[in-house]
């Protein structure tokens, strides 16, 4: 999802934004406690002091001084008591023990949490640069994207759909330094980019994994919305292996984007290729794409599958992912319901549409003898899930690596090998 520097409706940053107001405040009449606290003594009556029976024949200064005395007596043992009660802890009856720790740990927590997005927004902010497209002003407009530097040789990761076509790159620095970028390679998978510039100390951004995220943990995002440079946005992972049918901006073209990551941290135009960071300020995924009919339904691509052609750029070699050559269905509860299947998770070879044959003609599929309605229920023993599909499987392995697919033929259970091929780049 890319910035188009070039439409109208697209704001100026330097622009005054108008706020909407909502109506005044309305004023609070004074408050007027209808309660009282409690005593901060002893709430139990006053004893009345005893009458002091004077004997006949003793002056006034004789009683002065004994009362003078029982004065000084009564409080010393005061004071003891005073002193007893405060070294003793005071039962509570009846009243909820003291919430004072639980609350200084809450404090803590809130200290950490915004101390942990403010150290990742440190550690990776630098390395998220802005991405200028020059379109050819007929199949492409101009745009701005965003990318992550992920090795110091000047190596940035983005989304395949912020570059691709573009006739020209300008990669804009945190810290204001100005770069002219070459694409380096498209994948062939999804939708991620290599890119690259000539440059000096130039900053990095840690690169964590996606693997073993948990819905529920913190999410930040980092990128370039509506030219707004290093916007930092925050939230939770919403879920994890979804899929979505992605359209470009002018909605000529789609692909279907499988085991993504959701957030609601908030994406918008501008936002995409940058990336999506955990409390540790390590980059768990590449923002990608955003619901246009909700709010706070962001997708962004696990940085477990870019880092294979991560690796493959910084050998020098060419952007390859391995191929099975089939078309499948995820297998869900519902699914196997419909398919009357004995198992609810696999890949089901098929399409939906009963359109084209879901298996490619001389592709390591047919080589291999698959066939259509095989259910596929793991790769080299590993389970499939929704969570972990099918091609998520094999992205470990390159081009010419043999793996077992374990298939449910018939109600019956079988090994096959597969030698993998390589992806076309027109899949």
């Amino acid at each position: 999802m890319t910035h188009d520097a070039d439409r109208s409706s697209d704001r100026d940053p330097t622009e005054p934004v108008e706020v909407q107001r909502y109506g005044p405040t309305p004023q609070r009449e004074a408050y007027r406690s209808t309660w009282q606290a409690a005593p901060a003594w002893s709430s139990r009556p006053a004893r009345r002091s005893p009458a002091v029976t004077v004997r006949r024949g003793l002056g006034a200064l004789p009683v002065i001084v004994i009362a003078i005395v029982a004065g000084i007596a009564s409080g010393a043992l005061s004071a003891v008591a005073v002193s007893n009660l405060m070294a003793e802890p005071v039962p509570q009856v009846g009243v909820a023990p003291a919430a004072t720790p639980d609350a200084d740990r809450v404090s803590d927590v809130r200290i950490d949490e915004s101390s942990a997005v403010i150290d990742a927004v440190d550690r990776v902010a630098p390395a998220v640069v802005t991405i200028r497209t020059q379109g050819d002003g007929l199949l492409r407009a101009s745009g701005t994207g965003s990318g992550v530097i992920y090795d110091e040789s000047g190596w940035i990761l983005t989304n395949r759909h912020v570059v691709e076509d573009a006739s020209a790159l300008t990669i804009i620095l945190n810290d204001g330094r100005s770069f002219d970028g070459t694409v380096y390679g498209i994948d062939t998978l999804t939708d991620l980019a290599i890119v690259t510039i000539d440059g000096e100390d130039l900053p990095t951004a840690p690169i964590g994994t996606s693997m073993g995220l948990q819905p529920g943990q913190l999410a930040i995002a980092i990128g370039n919305p509506l030219g707004y440079e290093n916007t930092v946005t925050t939230g939770i992972v919403s879920g994890l292996g979804r899929q979505i049918t992605a359209s470009d901006a002018s909605q000529t073209s789609a692909e279907t984007l499988r085991n993504l990551i959701q957030t609601d941290a908030a994406i918008n135009p501008g936002n995409s290729g940058g990336p999506l960071v955990n409390s540790a300020g390590q980059v768990i995924g590449i923002n990608t794409a955003v619901s246009t009919n909700a709010q706070g339904l962001g997708f962004a691509i696990p940085i477990d599958v870019a880092r294979p052609i991560m690796d493959q750029a910084l050998a020098g070699d060419p952007l390859t992912r391995p191929w099975i050559g089939v078309y499948y269905v995820p297998v869900s509860a519902a699914i196997a319901d419909e398919q009357d299947l004995p198992v609810d998770a696999g890949a089901l070879i098929g399409t939906t549409d009963g359109g084209s044959s879901p298996i490619f003609a001389g592709s390591p599929a047919e080589a291999a003898g698959l066939r259509v309605g095989d259910v596929i229920v793991a790769v080299d023993d590993v389970q499939i899930t929704m969570e972990h599909d099918l091609s998520t499987l094999i992205l470990p392995h390159a081009p010419g690596d043999t793996i077992t697919l374990r298939v449910l033929r018939d109600n019956s259970v079988r090994e096959i090998d597969v030698t993998l091929g390589e992806l076309p780049a027109d899949n």
